[in-house]
């Protein structure tokens, strides 16, 4: 048997093979447990979300990551505090996200968008 430490989407774990003789057509047996202690495992830098022009607006942020399903207002649209404008796509769940202050859309993104926790959805002054 042989030790290994694998990262697989963030998460380490340990991993013992189990070598078997060239010309058999049995597959290596894996086991595969949690690492004792996970190290920090790299994140690859995103692609960079369309940038907002936010002077003096309200930023309504990405809570997850996830693909613009559908909008709901339009660039230049008025809308209400806690007003639906775009619904979000996270898991295969429909997140409605909601306007976070009164105001006028001056940003919002497009529908098929993908985007990450934190990104800029729409800007409301």
């Amino acid at each position: 048997m042989r030790k290994f430490n694998v990262n697989v989407n963030g998460n380490m774990y340990s991993v013992e093979v189990e070598e078997v003789e060239s010309g058999v057509s049995e597959a290596p047996v894996v086991k595969a447990a949690p690492a004792a202690s996970p190290a920090p495992a790299p994140k690859a830098a995103p692609a960079p979300a369309p940038k907002a022009n936010v002077s003096g607006g309200s930023v309504v942020k990405s809570p997850m990551p996830g693909t613009v399903l559908s909008l709901a207002v339009a660039n230049g649209a008025t809308v209400k505090k806690g007003e639906k404008i775009l619904v979000l796509e996270a898991m295969k769940m429909e997140n409605d996200i909601n306007a976070s202050a009164d105001g006028v859309v001056t940003f919002i993104v497009k529908k098929g968008d993908s985007v990450e926790t934190g990104s800029d959805l729409a800007v409301i002054k």
